[in-house]
């Protein structure tokens, strides 16, 4: 397509979700011209994240295209936007940075006000959607919607990348790898000689503990009830790993015990309230420090007694590990291009995308780490 051609409405395949749990199903869909100050990508590579499975298992919202971990090349520019231009690579991320607002300003946070999280599948602009099928809308996933062939994003949620990064692993920065490095550089600062606990041991569990790796802790225990990716976490920093199935004692005591008397930082990766108070229960007091990066599938309000915060411990929260996509995303590129952080690591498997749903199985019975799907070209 010319710079001078007006965009057009582009019919491609979609793996669209009818329902709560149902198999994806490959659909021709329409996909509208971005508006203003938006792009249209020719997604290239899309990894499964497990916010996405826990959506299409929860929520009510569809038809749907999920998907937010995606590499791909800017088809057409809407009206206003000049960052971009048609060829360029781009990352699509689900939180945007308009770099204008008063918490962009503030830099102090990751969040922005005008390109929150997107909760009600419509994009930003208007409340509508850009796919359809019959003129029948098919909602948005998470402000990116990478299970299509094109999709539609907010300029303010894509960053431009080098060309000499490969689409086909740069994905997985959209989201679990840079949110676990994230979490352990940003938002924790882990220092070195530190010890590190981490409840989870799937991609985003990993990449705090490469990122705890990087910066020189000393002790790095990893916690997950899944014997396969038990073997596999050490590959990434974790130096030794605990199976509370194998416990006679509740883990948070486990640690404690191991630790002489907590660690220096814990981590939940695995989106279970419960497994929060149990991170808390397992730092040491006075300065121990909690970060958070797990969606809950059920049950979002979490509890915890008021002493464990009392005795000097920290709560924090990390939502894409406090990095700012725009002002941070190349530089973490950068580092995967120079061989200073992993990526390849993280996939265990390469799928057509006609083979999605094999992703989701895999994910769902713990057997994968990150499926990376490749589109035609």
């Amino acid at each position: 397509m010319s710079s001078s051609s007006t965009p057009q409405v582009i019919t491609c395949k979609a793996a669209v979700a009818w329902g709560a749990g149902e198999p994806l199903v490959m659909e021709e869909v329409e996909v509208s011209p971005p508006h203003h100050s938006e792009i249209r990508i020719q997604v290239v590579s899309t990894s499964l994240c497990r916010s996405d499975l826990v959506a299409w298992e929860s929520q009510t919202i569809f038809p749907r295209v999920f998907g937010h971990e995606a590499s791909g090349i800017v088809e057409s520019v809407g009206e206003g936007v000049t960052e971009f231009k048609e060829g360029d690579h781009v990352l699509a991320v689900f939180i945007g940075e308009c770099m204008t607002c008063r918490l962009c300003k503030s830099g102090k946070t990751n969040i922005c006000q005008a390109l929150g999280l997107e909760r009600k599948g419509v994009m930003h602009s208007d409340q509508k959607t850009r796919f359809s099928i019959k003129g029948k809308p098919v909602y948005h996933y998470c402000a990116v919607s990478s299970f299509s062939e094109y999709t539609v994003v907010h300029s303010g949620c894509a960053v431009k990348v080098s060309p000499n990064a490969p689409l086909e692993r740069i994905c997985l920065l959209s989201c679990g790898v840079a949110a676990g490095l994230g979490a352990a550089w940003n938002v924790a600062d882990v220092s070195e000689g530190s010890t590190v606990v981490i409840f989870g041991l799937g991609t985003v569990g990993l990449s705090v503990a490469q990122g705890a790796k990087v910066r020189g802790a000393s002790r790095i225990i990893g916690v997950d009830s899944n014997p396969q990716k038990c073997e596999k976490a050490k590959a990434f920093g974790i130096t030794e790993v605990v199976n509370p199935n194998s416990c006679e004692e509740p883990i948070a005591q486990v640690i404690k015990r191991i630790t002489d008397g907590g660690a220096d930082f814990s981590f939940e990766c695995i989106g279970d309230t419960d497994m929060i108070t149990t991170a808390l229960q397992s730092c040491c007091d006075g300065w121990g420090l909690t970060v958070t990066l797990g969606v809950p599938k059920v049950k979002p309000e979490m509890s915890a007694h008021y002493g464990l915060l009392l005795m000097g411990r920290t709560l924090k929260g990390s939502l894409y590990g406090g990095w700012k996509p725009k002002s941070d995303l190349p530089s973490l590129v950068e580092k995967y291009v120079n061989k200073e952080i992993k990526i390849d690591d993280y996939v265990t498997h390469d799928l057509p995308f006609d083979d999605i749903n094999k992703a989701f199985n895999l994910m769902r019975e713990g057997k994968c780490l990150r499926c990376v799907i490749h589109m035609p070209r």
